[in-house]
């Protein structure tokens, strides 16, 4: 068919034609936001699941949504190694620029550039001093401690949105690259807020290690966020986010090719819009069968063995890929610590090292005591495919 009309565009954060099976997430958010814009209190989320399974899709419309409503938004992405401080500088700068535009609020936003400068300069941000014309305030987010000035910050944004009749939304992703001490700053800075009943809202998006990272950095994490599953789509929405942007440009795919992508896929969103990318290309119509779903599995396999796989496998040392090999060839997983130390004849306490640098990658997660699991959806699917099989090795 029609490849200029392929409605399917798989990709990182890319907008699936279709977004379906996510509306509880999105209700709740819309609840959130509404209410912030009243002044009522409402829990901040962090979205947890997988790698390619929507959590930066569900963000953006999350953004759009906040902005929709009269929000002003500020969005970023974690990377590793990197201070939260000099992500934030610039964001907040832009947010607090618009917020000055409503004269009931340009005292305020002043106020807050104010004690932005001095954050700026109490964490030594060129940023800072190059882009913000106002003079610091003494005493006000100047420690260098983030904990403390964070919270300050924050509150100050507040009261700017609040003269406003706006509120503010921050959004980040990656979460779980936040460095701890930041992350102890941004809760302690939300928990603020809260308790000021000011019009800030927070939505995050991260791997499952993030819960309890949290909860790590601040015991009552778990009372200030929600904390939405975002997973493999149930059989009802993996069909629908398959068929209706194919029947959204007059065409059509039969229930055997809707069971046989299920299948291959297992639900997984990325991997579905993989799947429904090639389906596409090499039906010849009219309309997308059984035989078009089996014959699109090669080259699917391949562009996800090619891009979506290998990026990661390409991040870990020779010694991390043997540890995640040992994981595979142990079979699908959840795998226990001890069996992997054991696979690889080495004790426990001594893969201790490699295994925290292999979780700080985010390649693998601990979803319970002794356990771990990788983050990416069939991951030991490629390595065995790619790595064991083509070795010989069992």
């Amino acid at each position: 068919m029609d490849a200029v009309r392929n409605p399917f565009a798989p990709g990182a954060g890319s907008r699936p034609p279709e977004l379906a099976g996510r509306d509880t997430i999105l209700q709740d958010a819309e609840t959130a936001i509404q209410r912030a814009l009243l002044g009522k209190p409402s829990r901040s989320q962090m979205l947890l699941g997988l790698r390619g399974v929507g959590k930066t899709v569900l963000l953006n419309k999350i953004e759009e949504m906040a902005q929709a409503a009269g929000h002003v938004t500020s969005a970023i992405e974690a990377p590793e190694g990197k201070a939260l401080s000099e992500l934030l500088a610039p964001k907040i700068s832009q947010a607090l620029r618009k917020l000055s535009t409503s004269e009931n609020a340009k005292a305020k936003a002043h106020q807050a550039l104010r004690a932005l400068r001095s954050f700026a300069s109490a964490f030594k941000l060129s940023y800072g001093d190059a882009s913000i014309s106002v003079d610091a305030e003494v005493g006000v987010a100047d420690s260098g401690d983030m904990e403390a000035d964070l919270p300050e910050l924050f509150v100050r944004i507040g009261e700017a949105a609040k003269a406003a009749g706006k509120a503010w939304t921050l959004l980040i992703d990656e979460v779980q690259y936040l460095r701890s001490a930041d992350l102890a700053a941004l809760i302690v800075a939300l928990h603020k807020v809260n308790q000021k009943d000011l019009p800030v809202l927070f939505f995050g998006a991260g791997l499952p290690q993030v819960a309890a990272l949290s909860g790590d950095a601040k015991s009552y994490a778990e009372r200030l966020f929600h904390y939405p599953a975002v997973g493999a789509l149930e059989e009802a929405d993996a069909k629908t986010a398959i068929r209706q942007p194919i029947e959204g440009e007059g065409e059509s795919i039969d229930g055997q090719a809707l069971d046989e992508i299920l299948a291959r896929t297992k639900g997984y969103p990325y991997f579905l819009q993989e799947w429904g990318y090639q389906c596409w290309n090499m039906a010849a119509g009219p309309g997308i069968g059984l035989d078009d779903a089996s014959n699109a599995a090669a080259e699917a396999t391949r562009r996800l063995d090619d891009g979506f796989f290998k990026v990661r496998f390409d991040r870990l040392t020779p010694k991390e890929r043997e540890y995640v090999l040992a994981m595979a060839k142990l079979g699908a997983g959840p795998y226990r610590s001890s069996d992997v130390a054991a696979a690889l004849n080495e004790t426990h306490q001594s893969l201790g090292p490699r295994r925290a640098q292999i979780i700080s990658k985010g390649m693998i997660y601990s979803p319970s005591h002794g356990d771990i699991a990788f983050t990416v959806p069939m991951f030991n699917e490629y390595l065995m495919r790619n790595f064991v099989k083509k070795s010989g090795n069992t």
